[in-house]
């Protein structure tokens, strides 16, 4: 009985999963964009990755007790969107480098957090300030991203974001979530 209810919640858990969490060498596809809204509103636009971070805490009350902070960068597939006449491998990997400069981003967080909360005080007292910035910081980013690339249209400066992005992802590598 325990094994069927286990298959039956993973079955489940499977099927109508909405989140992919960022993992090395995880690539997305295009059957991941599963939002029919294109929320972007604007007829050139080809897809929209909607991605970030989701974080989960174990601390005390006691704010001397050690405090643990788990930090994932998703990428919401039911709130992805592709336009599928116009949608190629090039696009596609514009759209994955969001998910990659979230998981960047989610790796500065991670060393900020590692760095300065130590328990459930400093939690109480710094993390929500360190969140704000990070997560500022990652819009102005994502934003610059798009800008500069045109939307990934300028191939020449795809190719510089591209080769900055995994830099970051290998210089935070010792930040990767365990």
């Amino acid at each position: 009985m325990k094994w069927i209810f286990l298959f039956c919640f993973l079955t489940a858990n499977l099927l109508f999963s909405q989140k992919i969490i960022w993992k090395e060498g995880l690539k997305l596809n295009w059957s991941n964009f599963k939002s029919n809204i294109n929320n972007q509103r604007g007829t050139n636009v080809v897809a929209y990755t909607n991605c970030g971070w989701v974080y989960s805490v174990v601390r005390s009350t006691n704010p001397k007790s050690p405090v643990k902070v788990k930090i994932e960068t998703i990428f919401n597939e039911y709130q992805s969107w592709k336009d599928a006449k116009k949608i190629n491998d090039y696009v596609l990997g514009h759209e994955q480098k969001h998910f990659d400069i979230a998981e960047v981003f989610a790796r500065k967080l991670r060393k900020k957090v590692q760095e300065k909360i130590k328990t459930s005080g400093d939690f109480n007292k710094n993390f929500q300030n360190l969140y704000n910035k990070i997560l500022s910081d990652y819009r102005r980013f994502q934003v610059s991203y798009d800008t500069d690339t045109n939307n990934g249209i300028n191939e020449e400066k795809q190719a510089e974001y591209d080769v900055k992005i995994a830099e970051e992802l290998d210089n935070l590598k010792s930040y990767k979530a365990s």
